[in-house]
């Protein structure tokens, strides 16, 4: 069975690899249809990723049908239709049993810890998977992305009368900003491209945006009455503007960082001290996400159709996926097709 590898950070491989063996107690055979690349995937690609070990089969954000379950299995059947929720935990270590089941001590993520979806058929634990009966493989395949921004929303514990800053504009900070938005509070979008906060205008309808420059702190008072952000939200990954966001929180405000960085984060502890500024970390998503999510694409609520504008097929994905590392190129998602 043909597989794609990262052997090494810009080192993509075809390999062989055995086909799946029959289910074993708790487990599914998928097949997979589609797979979204992410944030994660360019950051391993990039050896920029501090989870991500080598060589490795990426992919997490899957699209899949379930081709045969263990007998012990109910929860789905052949020819469900399936999101994967990517996050092996124990369900034994201290965060498991406290519900933090997204952060478990012996976490395993498929495609950064061990082996994704980038290959036509595997074993995941039946636990993991969560029916559509409506949405399409490539629907199912973006859950995993929104499922980022649904979780560090819910950290930022946002209320209606508040305003949140959502630094970065690729895709999960524009999963984080389609859940924001559901909050209620007034949403501001900061990049550095401004390709990418037209599309946030366009087609996210966000009224506030501002690009990057040495007067962002008055742009920002400009749209909140003065003040500054009660929640900013880092999703670049970049240490430089994680570093910066410190100075950028209301007084009582929250800074929540989704994005993760291999690099130093650093900043003067007055900064964060005099407004009493809270720090937040936001990792992977729970399940519930996962089920909430599909509620959301399914009614409607989250209309999906503009984000995917680059789709590529197995075979050529080693050739293009550079191209996915530059921002000049306009990619929001790409994802890929896998067939047998």
């Amino acid at each position: 069975m043909k597989a794609l590898s990262l052997e090494a950070p810009k080192h993509w491989k075809r390999i062989d690899v055995p086909g799946p063996d029959r289910p074993g107690p708790g487990e599914a055979l998928v097949r997979v249809h589609n797979v979204g690349i992410c944030g994660t995937d360019i950051s391993g690609y990039l050896g920029k990723m501090p989870f991500f070990s080598y060589p490795r089969i990426p992919g997490h954000e899957l699209g899949v049908e379930v081709l045969d379950v263990a007998p012990d299995v109910a929860t789905v059947k052949p020819g469900d239709h399936c999101s994967v929720e990517p996050y092996i935990n124990c369900q034994k270590c201290y965060a498991c049993v406290r519900g933090h089941t997204n952060c478990c001590e012996k976490h395993q993520t498929l495609g950064v810890h061990c082996d994704g979806g980038l290959r036509p058929r595997f074993l995941v634990p039946a636990r993991k998977l969560h029916i559509s009966r409506k949405l399409s493989f490539e629907q199912l395949a973006l859950v995993e992305t929104l499922a980022i921004g649904c979780h560090a929303t819910y950290r930022a514990a946002l209320r209606p009368e508040e305003a949140c800053l959502i630094i970065g504009a690729g895709p999960i900070g524009l999963a984080t900003l389609e859940f924001v938005k559901l909050t209620g509070a007034k949403v501001i979008v900061l990049d550095v491209n401004e390709g990418r906060l037209a599309f946030c205008r366009r087609v996210m309808g966000v009224s506030h945006t501002i690009k990057l420059s040495e007067t962002v702190e008055n742009d920002l008072r400009a749209v909140t009455d003065g003040h500054l952000p009660d929640v900013v939200i880092d999703a670049t990954g970049n240490s430089t503007s994680m570093s910066n966001a410190f100075g950028l929180i209301a007084h009582g405000g929250r800074l929540v960082f989704v994005g993760i960085t291999t690099d130093e984060v650093r900043f003067r502890h007055p900064v964060f001290h005099r407004p009493e500024g809270t720090l937040l970390c936001s990792r992977n998503a729970l399940s519930a996400d996962f089920a909430r999510i599909i509620a959301l694409i399914e009614d409607g609520t989250i209309d999906t159709r503009p984000w995917i504008t680059h789709r590529t097929g197995f075979e050529e994905l080693i050739d293009v996926f550079p191209s996915y590392t530059q921002p000049e190129t306009g990619v929001i998602k790409a994802v890929v097709a896998v067939g047998d």
